[in-house]
């Protein structure tokens, strides 16, 4: 992997702020991937515009895949530029797509989730290879397609990747991972995502008659009655209990006196390593036959639950974090789910970025010494994980 002094230095907040200008809400990539590119290219990583989709009745979507080096060990970032829509622009305390710093933060959509993290690791490149060659290659899979079906971003670039000898053998995701101050945690894993659609039919009626009538509401309680308590386990070594939320209830019924023929209700259950998607459809299954009926159930499983045992990826994180900051970040579960859940499939994968509080909301935002901070965290990553040597 080439490096030396004539490589560009590069400011991690000016090219936050670029990406931030780029009002790139899904599908759409409003010049971030050129952005980050031109960047790269600049450091001399070979680049490769990934666009999938379009046959499919989707958008097409626009990916980056760049690389630098051909020799192991091969670290990848893994990121994304496609941010969520901006919402009411007029409670925003300064222009969504702006850039603008002010009070120590820089300011807008895509801040936290997840530019910033991909500004810090391009400088943290271009600051080891200021200092000369080091063993290995490293390179960047940015997608355009994480906030929305993750179906053309991704998924399809891991499969590229495989075809064309780019398998990594370490992999850090730059989510907004930290919940209050940078270094408090790292995600080693997620919880998997299952959501059911139940609809529990009976005979419509009037409630002054209910042996005329057959109702589906009461069954429907006694159906979900098993999922009211919320955990469905105690947890696992490296995940928290299993939870459900019951999202929605619905009759479609105005009026009181009439027994509706039909209930329909949703739900959400972030499993841990415990269950498979398989387990809890049968779990579920189970428990609605016993009370019995008519009913039609449906599912959905977005990812099931992955980690990655602590060894040498989690240890040269922590230990970067921890020079940087002081702090040794917790080991984490919790949360949503991220890409991690498809790259965990080639290599050890963790997450790792800035404090993640405003992620999503009006105001998004970042402090801007917390940008040059991941920066030296990444590059510590970057020493620790591939050792200084001959030019790959």
């Amino acid at each position: 992997m080439d490096g030396g002094a004539a490589t560009p230095a590069l400011d991690p907040v000016e090219l936050t702020r670029d990406l931030v200008r780029c009002a790139s809400v899904t599908p759409a990539d409003a010049g971030a991937l050129g952005t980050i590119e031109a960047a790269l290219t600049a450091l001399g990583f070979t680049c490769w515009r990934l666009p999938f989709g379009g046959d499919d009745g989707r958008p097409v979507i626009d990916n980056l895949f760049a690389r630098l080096g051909t020799k192991a060990p091969h670290l990848c970032f893994a990121g994304h530029t496609d941010v969520v829509p901006i919402g009411n622009e007029s409670a925003w305390s300064a222009a969504p797509f702006s850039g603008e710093i002010k009070d120590g933060r820089l300011w807008g959509r895509g801040a936290a989730d997840m530019k910033s993290a991909i500004a810090c690791f391009a400088a943290a490149v271009a600051d080891r290879l200021r200092d000369g060659p080091a063993e290995g290659s490293i390179s960047f899979l940015i997608t355009g397609d994480e906030e929305a079906e993750a179906v053309n971003g991704t998924v399809k670039v891991l499969e590229w990747m495989e075809a064309n000898g780019h398998v990594p053998d370490f992999c850090i995701v730059g989510e907004p991972t930290n919940p209050s101050e940078l270094g408090d945690m790292m995600k080693i894993g997620r919880r998997g995502s299952f959501t059911g659609w139940l609809d529990v039919h009976g005979t419509q009626g009037h409630t002054a008659y209910p042996h005329l009538a057959d109702n589906p509401i009461h069954r429907l309680v006694r159906m979900l009655e098993p999922l009211v308590p919320g955990t469905l386990d105690d947890g696992t070594e490296h995940f928290p209990p299993t939870t459900v939320a019951i999202s929605t209830v619905d009759t479609g019924n105005p009026t009181t006196n009439v027994i509706p023929a039909k209930v329909s209700a949703g739900f959400n259950i972030r499993f841990n390593d415990l269950h498979t998607a398989e387990t809890l459809e049968a779990r579920l299954r189970s428990t609605f036959d016993a009370v019995g009926g008519r009913y039609e159930f449906r599912w959905a499983c977005s990812s099931n639950a992955f980690v990655t045992e602590p060894g040498a990826l989690s240890a040269a994180v922590g230990d970067a974090v921890e020079t940087v900051t002081g702090r040794r970040p917790e080991l984490s579960t919790t949360g949503g789910t991220s890409d991690a859940r498809f790259i965990r499939r080639l290599c050890p994968v963790v997450e790792f970025g800035i404090v993640g509080q405003t992620m999503h909301k009006v105001d998004e935002n970042v402090v801007v010494e917390d940008i040059n901070r991941l920066t030296e965290i990444y590059r510590a990553v970057i020493d620790r994980l591939l050792p200084v040597g001959e030019s790959a």
